[in-house]
């Protein structure tokens, strides 16, 4: 039985890996991915403020060596979720069973500005361009904004404002400085009041400008201002923005979508189509988009696949749970566990933030990439 698996990010690698695991050589297995590597969210942290190179956080697919999975590096060009059919750039593939696991793109051109005035920071190669115009920043106004949503790992415009504030300090430029943050919650993490509790008093602490319930619609350029949804603006001289998330185009292409993103069962993460599975930021399935969430759904699809391979009937079911570690600048980390049930409200517990849950989020890392690529690999401190 052939799985194809689009996407190879958090979600298309745990589910590889999972189904190596199980069938060994008798696996067929094909994850397919434009990149040549993959990087996690955080790192993309850790490059921005000169904690890590960009080759240094990178995880390069030639390096998987699970037994019956042959990685491909092409770009996918459609897909027929009734054939269960993928023609890419390397050819025509077709399989028992598909799963769409391409995450979300980001478009800066969908704000209006945001490519002329300012600086996306959720691509690797922003995170690098930023990386290289905050060693020339002198100090003034910074503005963090959020311009639509959803948008993928919700506490990380949190997390930049606080490394951003550690990163002028040790410059010197926080007396010449201040930082604000434009974010579409009400709170900085919704599900999990205490989290947001502690986030906001380390604003307060630090003077980072809070500006809830909007978003950036536009930037005007020649006058270094950020126009807000309830139009108002902010003044800025360094802009660094959250762009516009959308499925890849050959998504909704195929039919898979639905408002924009794929329907999946809440339970099994099965589509509209006999066959075919989703997971991860490319669905509507009703969880952040963040990789620890696309994780625990590939998890759920593996047993899936294993049962329909074993001809036996599945057990296990999404339960919407994830931990989410939050930075917290100061070398100071907290994680969130928290849960997300259909027609439930989200619960999320707060630990932390300290110096050793920093060491902990650091063997996350490790764990992940010794499992998936089978090297060592140490996080950037």
């Amino acid at each position: 039985m052939r799985v194809v698996i689009l996407g190879a990010g958090f979600g298309g690698l745990e589910l590889a890996t999972l189904l190596s695991g199980e069938f060994g050589a008798d696996a067929d297995v094909v994850p397919i991915d434009q990149a040549d590597g993959f990087t996690f969210g955080f790192s993309k942290l850790d490059v921005m403020f000169g904690r890590a190179t960009a080759a240094s956080v990178k995880h390069m697919y030639a390096d998987i060596a699970a037994p019956g999975v042959q990685f491909v590096q092409s770009t996918v060009r459609a897909i027929d979720p009734v054939a269960r059919r993928v023609t890419t750039d390397s050819g025509v593939f077709d399989c028992d069973i598909l799963v769409v696991a391409l995450g979300a793109d980001v478009d800066g051109s969908a704000t209006p500005g945001l490519v002329e005035g300012g600086h996306e920071f959720y691509s690797v190669a922003g995170a690098v361009a930023v990386a290289d115009v905050l060693d020339r920043f002198a100090g003034g106004r910074v503005v963090v904004g959020v311009t639509s949503t959803p948008f993928k790992c919700p506490p990380a415009p949190s997390e930049t404002a606080l490394l951003l504030h550690d990163y002028l300090g040790a410059r010197g430029l926080l007396d010449v400085s201040d930082i604000a943050l434009v974010m579409p919650f009400g709170v900085p993490i919704p599900p999990s009041p205490d989290a947001s509790a502690a986030i906001l008093a380390e604003f307060a602490e630090r003077g980072i400008g809070w500006h809830p319930g909007r978003t950036v619609r536009a930037l005007d350029p020649a006058r270094k201002v950020a126009m807000l949804s309830d139009d108002t603006e902010l003044p800025y001289d360094l802009f660094l923005g959250v762009p516009v998330h959308r499925a890849p185009a050959v998504v909704g292409a195929a039919g898979l979508t639905v408002d924009g993103w794929i329907p999946v069962d809440s339970l099994t993460l099965q589509t509209r189509f006999p066959g075919v599975y989703a997971v991860g930021d490319v669905t509507s399935v009703g969880t952040p988009k963040a990789g620890v969430f696309a994780e625990g759904q590939a998890v759920v699809v593996a047993a899936q696949i294993s049962a329909v391979v074993r001809g036996s009937s599945a057990t296990r079911t999404y339960d919407g749970r994830g931990i989410c570690y939050l930075e917290f600048g100061h070398d100071m980390v907290a994680k969130v566990d928290v849960t997300f049930l259909g027609g439930q409200a989200p619960a999320g517990v707060l630990v932390g933030p300290s110096s050793e849950l920093a060491a902990d989020k650091h063997a996350f890392g490790h764990d992940r990439v010794a499992r998936w690529f089978n090297r060592d690999w140490t996080p950037a401190p």
